[in-house]
């Protein structure tokens, strides 16, 4: 091939950067699509008609009435982007501070419970894979040690 770039084909798999968007002031990570805004606020002035109904249609024995309108009201809720001011976790005992960061983020109402579980139980993992390596870095000095 002739390095004029003649026969070049376009760059496929990764053409940007790693960790690099293609578009880095795109659309803020949480954001909702306008369309679904607007439906939502029109669907929300009109809920309890919509409601009664469905609830009719489905009395009449139209439950897919009932299972459309009802998701549109109360959709079914999805993971949500939350932050929360973590330590760095270097060491096992850094876990305690994480875990206070977590029960401070709950006591202001920043996260639910159900989100505190999850992210524990993440810290937790964290931490289990820390102390994984402090524990074999403590038996290599001593395997050192005893040689």
């Amino acid at each position: 091939m002739s390095e004029s770039g003649a026969n070049e084909r376009p760059q496929r798999g990764r053409p940007f950067k790693q960790g690099q968007s293609g578009n880095p002031v795109g659309r803020p990570a949480g954001s909702r699509n306008r369309a679904t805004l607007a439906a939502e606020a029109l669907l929300e002035g009109q809920a309890e008609a919509l409601t009664s109904k469905a609830i009719e249609m489905a009395l009449d024995g139209d439950l897919t009435a009932l299972r459309i309108c009802m998701d549109r009201i109360v959709p079914v809720r999805r993971e949500r982007l939350i932050r929360v001011d973590l330590p760095p976790l270097s060491v096992a005992a850094d876990g305690v501070k994480a875990h206070a960061a977590v029960v401070v983020a709950v006591a202001e109402g920043t996260i639910t419970l159900g989100e505190a579980a999850e992210l524990s139980r993440f810290i937790d993992n964290v931490v289990k894979s820390i102390a994984a390596r402090e524990f074999d870095e403590r038996l290599r000095d001593v395997e050192t040690d005893d040689q």
